[in-house]
């Protein structure tokens, strides 16, 4: 998502402007580019994807053991949106685009469900039994990534999957409280 401008206000979709504002912009921009091949007699697809949540590492894996000490709870301010999306759905976008002969262009590879960083947090502090209400201050995280990767997790950005819903895909876990459960079972 990181395409997408950050923002605590604005709602992205697949058809909003972005990738042009700070260094992993200009990256996805580039990597589309890239990826895009000339002409129009390929259908193409590019799916941008929220933060993948998964068994067995990636994005949950890091988060577990201070929520499950109970020691976990929103990253800076909480209020930044956190588009999420479990990984079997982010497979079945994929396998989705590829069957489907009328889905092309972008497609936003988040759940229809949004939530901010202090939502998911309380999600996963209930998924879990635990309380979820300790932050992790701005600056511990800008010690920790660096100023470039701190503002992928400090500052977020609302993206709905508008065009993704409209090709007919359906979501498995379109619900952050479900998609928690299954991940951490």
């Amino acid at each position: 998502m990181a395409y997408y401008q950050p923002s605590l206000t604005a709602e992205y979709d697949e058809d909003s402007p972005g990738g042009d504002f700070d260094f992993f912009s200009n990256l996805v921009t580039k990597w589309e580019a890239a990826a895009r091949l000339p002409g129009d007699s390929t259908r193409q697809v590019v799916v941008r994807s929220g933060v993948v949540l998964g068994r067995g590492g990636g994005a949950i894996g890091h988060m577990l053991l201070p929520f499950r000490l109970g020691l976990g709870g929103p990253i800076g301010s909480g209020q930044q949106f956190f588009p999420w999306i479990h990984i079997r759905d982010l497979a079945g976008i994929l396998t989705h685009a590829l069957e489907a002969n009328h889905v092309h262009g972008v497609l936003n590879g988040v759940a229809p469900s949004s939530a901010t960083n202090a939502e998911f947090a309380q999600a996963l502090g209930a998924a879990l039994g635990r309380p979820a209400f300790i932050p992790l201050p701005s600056t511990v995280v800008q010690a920790v990534f660096g100023r470039e990767r701190a503002i992928m997790l400090l500052e977020g950005q609302k993206v709905t999957p508008r065009r993704t819903l409209a090709t007919g895909y359906q979501y498995s876990f379109p619900e952050l409280g479900a998609a928690l459960k299954e991940v951490i079972a």
